[in-house]
């Protein structure tokens, strides 16, 4: 299966992906029953907060997503642009994730075109493909493939393009050519977990999201922001990019995608906050059509930005 596997890295490259790598899930058995400890602990805290579906068991073991899975084709994209936040307190911040076109429905339309290669390739092959569409550990696997490391924020930093990538996967029963697993490349840097303002980052590589920026003003749909987040949002009203920002891979490798529905719809790179505190429902609707930034529904926007108002 080399030459298959040599083959879907080029298709994949030709599709428009900017990194793709191959794992055998009956290899590394080891690092993925460390991993399945780590998860566990991890839930174990409660440093999952109220996203319940990340104790889904099928997380943990990939054979319960899929019995039929032999290999797994990961796949990233790299969504960065060059543009900046704004410093005007007046303005909201916007992850750079959710500036331009939802990366689900993009991702989703290349995997779809491989996966359709694939099995007009070898009719013998079955696929599954997934884009935060389910119980799949993304990161785990994209290190596992060569994509990239987890970095001490628990992101995956590529030597190419830092984290600004966005992960995608495709499960089939062929048994394809693997690559090596990704070695870490963070070495001594702490600058994540310093630049935090919550100290969400309780450990190197370990997120409590119960004190993460990002986790409160796109998940939680409480009527008010706990005190500790709502003092330290320092303008971010749809996620959190500071432990990106800082990250020395992405100050020195970051490069722009060549994806021109990444690039900021001109209403989400500096929205004021009285615009989004006052925003209806019908303009929430317009607003964010085609956007992951749908997932941050009207009554949360205006949360987020009055809660930042009240900083001014």
């Amino acid at each position: 299966m080399e030459k298959l596997s040599e083959q879907i890295k080029e298709k994949a490259l030709e599709i428009g992906f900017h990194r793709v790598g191959i794992v055998d899930v009956n290899e590394n058995r080891d690092k993925q029953q460390e991993n399945q400890k780590r998860l566990q602990k991890w839930l174990d805290n409660g440093y999952h907060a109220q996203m319940e579906w990340m104790d889904n068991p099928r997380r943990k073991d990939i054979t319960l997503c899929w019995q039929e899975v032999k290999s797994i084709i990961c796949l990233a994209l790299n969504y960065y642009t060059p543009h900046q936040h704004s410093d005007n307190p007046e303005i909201g911040k916007i992850s750079r994730y959710g500036w331009g076109r939802d990366y689900h429905r993009i991702i989703t339309k290349k995997l779809k075109t491989l996966a359709r290669w694939l099995t007009e390739k070898d009719p013998s092959a079955k696929v599954r493909y997934y884009v935060d569409t389910g119980p799949i550990q993304d990161k785990f696997w994209a290190q596992q493939a060569g994509i990239g490391w987890i970095a001490k924020n628990a992101n995956v930093i590529t030597r190419e393009y830092g984290s600004w990538v966005f992960l995608g996967e495709i499960l089939t029963n062929l048994p394809l050519e693997a690559d090596q697993p990704h070695t870490n490349h963070c070495g001594t840097c702490t600058r994540c977990l310093s630049a935090c303002p919550t100290n969400a980052i309780t450990e190197p590589f370990v997120v409590d999201a119960n004190r993460c920026i990002a986790y409160h003003t796109i998940e939680n749909r409480n009527p008010q922001l706990p005190d500790e987040i709502a003092k330290n949002l320092n303008g971010w009203v749809a996620g959190c990019d500071i432990c990106q920002d800082v990250c020395p891979w992405n100050q020195r490798f970051a490069q722009e995608t060549d994806i021109t529905d990444f690039h900021p719809y001109p209403e989400n790179l500096h929205p004021k906050l009285a615009d989004l505190a006052n925003m209806t429902e019908q303009e929430w609707d317009k607003r964010f059509q085609g956007s992951a930034l749908r997932r941050i529904k009207p009554q949360m926007w205006q949360r987020n930005a009055k809660t930042q108002m009240k900083k001014i």
